[in-house]
């Protein structure tokens, strides 16, 4: 299959957009492509679908933003939910998936990946990267192949990527990395940064950076992660406090909490994005409020890991943007992700109404590509980026409310499988539920993780 040229424009049976008292959504809307793939005009209540213009039944929705993806993890869902365990011990199997990876089996599985992405209304992927080098820590000859590959492999998709190279330099606090984790370091933050500086934006892929997290990244070392950032005036984020072994750690070695310790390194603000955030003292969620630093949720994956329910409505509260990722792929569909942060904060105050559908809408696409130095994204509106996403009001889980009441019906009923049409920059990705550049997904999928089997 091939995507044609960008149309003009798509007139679309409702859409979720804009408006001085927060948005709405309005019927029979036209939007108009213009150069560069943006949107060029939006005009509610156009009448019917003119000749020309490609009609999109449904929801029309800004496309969504996965803001924290590692792809090769897309490799374990089905074979970790045996028997019991931690973290930890789900570590040690995504190693063994770690190592089976080279440039073309990653690329290879990354593009099936960002397909079934595309598949569930995601137009941009944040893509936490830190698989470098060959196994043992070897060097291809270009040192940045694996980046590279899944460059390549989103543009395959047909998706955008901020790839966020990470800084990942021991295994703990003063310990030496181990063999799996060889192929992550590149000894230092200087000749981190010095990798880092080859990569190069593309017309669908911004550069980014990552500091893994406080126990991977030598406190003296921090900085120079963050001022390479600052210095690019690139996204940079960070796992913080996933786990309470993590907090011990630092504070046995630091004598501060995980976030206190990034603060006085200069890593928060509002270009940096801390991902789960699970974990915190009521300081940590000060200095977080305090530096407008954003705050990446992956509920599926912490709910999968038995991470637990991080303080999200308290840090929105207090003034950090909250954006979504699928993380490790246990599920891959960003209305999962949206409905959790309301219905996980249900479970621990056992009250509801915690987030409007509007709220969470945002989290998942304005919110989540400004975290992916894409703010120019994640609005139906003229001069904005033409990405969104068409989710059918007529599906066995969407079909009955009325349709001023989308936007909760998408947020709290629709799934994945309900996404119907995909637009990236002007380009119908999906269309009618079929991806338009990789046509068996299902089998690029099973093909591209079989090969990697240990």
């Amino acid at each position: 299959m091939r995507v044609e040229t960008p149309y003009p424009s798509y007139w679309a049976e409702h859409a979720w957009l804009p408006h001085t008292g927060g948005p709405v959504v309005e019927r029979d809307v036209l939007i108009t492509v213009g150069p560069g793939g943006t949107i060029a005009d939006v005009t509610p209540d156009s009448g019917p679908c003119p000749a020309g213009a490609v009609r999109l039944n449904g929801l029309l929705l800004p496309g969504q933003a996965n803001a924290h993806s590692h792809a090769f993890h897309r490799a374990l869902r089905g074979n970790v939910q045996v028997g019991s365990g931690t973290f930890w011990t789900w570590r040690d199997t995504m190693y063994r998936f770690a190592g089976a990876l080279d440039p073309d089996s990653y690329l290879a599985l990354a593009t099936a990946v960002y397909a079934e992405m595309a598949l569930a209304g995601i137009t941009n992927v944040g893509e936490f990267h830190y698989l470098h080098h060959a196994p043992g820590g070897g060097r291809y000859s270009d040192p940045n192949a694996m980046g590279h590959a899944l460059i390549e492999a989103a543009g395959r998709a047909g998706i955008r990527i901020t790839l966020l190279d990470t800084c990942y330099l021991s295994a703990g606090f003063g310990a030496e990395v181990t063999k799996p984790q060889l192929r992550f370091s590149d000894g230092d933050a200087d000749a981190w940064a010095e990798r880092v500086s080859e990569l190069k934006p593309t017309e669908h892929a911004r550069i980014g950076a990552a500091i893994h997290s406080v126990r991977a990244v030598p406190a003296e070392q921090l900085s120079t992660v963050a001022h390479w950032a600052a210095m690019a005036k690139a996204p940079l984020h960070v796992h913080l406090s996933e786990q309470t072994a993590e907090n011990d750690a630092c504070l046995t070695a630091h004598g501060v909490t995980p976030t206190r310790l990034l603060a006085d390194h200069g890593v928060l603000g509002p270009r940096t994005s801390a991902v789960h955030a699970t974990h915190l003292t009521d300081e940590d969620i000060r200095l977080l409020s305090d530096s407008s630093t954003n705050i990446c949720m992956c509920p599926t994956t912490e709910r999968d890991l038995a991470d637990g329910i991080g303080p999200a409505r308290q840090l929105a509260n207090s003034g950090c943007p909250i954006t979504l990722g699928s993380d490790s792929h246990a599920v891959i569909d960003p209305f999962e992700e949206t409905r959790a942060l309301e219905l996980d904060e249900r479970l621990r105050t056992r009250t509801r109404g915690h987030w409007t559908a509007n709220a969470l809408l945002r989290a998942g696409a304005e919110d989540g590509h400004a975290s992916l130095g894409l703010p120019e994204a994640g609005r139906i509106e003229a001069g904005s980026l033409a990405d969104f996403t068409v989710v059918a009001l007529d599906s066995v889980r969407t079909a009955g409310p009325r349709p001023a009441l989308g936007a909760e019906t998408a947020v709290f009923a629709a799934s994945a499988a309900d996404v119907r049409h995909v637009v990236v920059g002007g380009r119908h990705i999906v269309r009618d539920g079929t991806h338009q550049l990789v046509p068996d997904v299902p089998k690029a999928l099973r093909d591209s993780i079989t090969a990697l089997q240990y």
